[in-house]
């Protein structure tokens, strides 16, 4: 998989490249806090996402969950064989095209990612009261430039 386009187009300055370490050290660390607090069950994260993508995108063909999870397709089949076996996502006939099928997530797909948001942020939210208002109001403000550099 090349990221060649994600690469920069100038030379980072020193200030730059150590903020780049400490922000990518931090998320790091507090995405593994994070994760820690996933709902229990037996999916994996890559198949946690595939299911939360159904969710977002409504239903979806087979190659356009591959391609949103930017993954090869027989990657997702076997991804989608499990989300199906645990009764998260149901797969139904394509209305014009019978060689694909439609995905779908399923209540009890949709009471899973509740319950692993719910813990996450429930736990995010216990974290964030050690902190004092300055500090809050810094991460109010840098919350959509986090979301900013997540997706571009």
């Amino acid at each position: 998989m090349s990221y060649a386009n994600d690469m920069p187009t100038a030379t980072p300055t020193a200030p730059d490249t150590q903020l780049a370490a400490t922000l990518r050290i931090s998320l790091m660390r507090l995405a593994r806090r994070l994760r820690a607090q996933r709902a229990h069950t037996d999916l994996t994260l890559s198949q946690t996402s595939a299911l939360a993508t159904v969710e977002r995108h409504g239903p979806l063909t087979l190659g356009e969950l591959a391609a949103y999870e930017k993954v090869q397709p027989p990657s997702m089949t076997r991804i989608v064989g499990v989300l199906t076996e645990h009764e998260v996502l149901v797969r139904a006939p394509h209305d014009t095209d019978g060689r694909q099928v439609i995905l779908s997530i399923t209540d009890s797909g949709r009471d899973l990612l509740r319950e692993d948001r719910r813990r996450r942020e429930a736990w995010l939210a216990q974290h964030l009261r050690h902190l004092d208002p300055d500090e809050i109001d810094l991460l109010r403000a840098a919350a959509p430039v986090l979301e900013k550099l997540a997706t571009t």
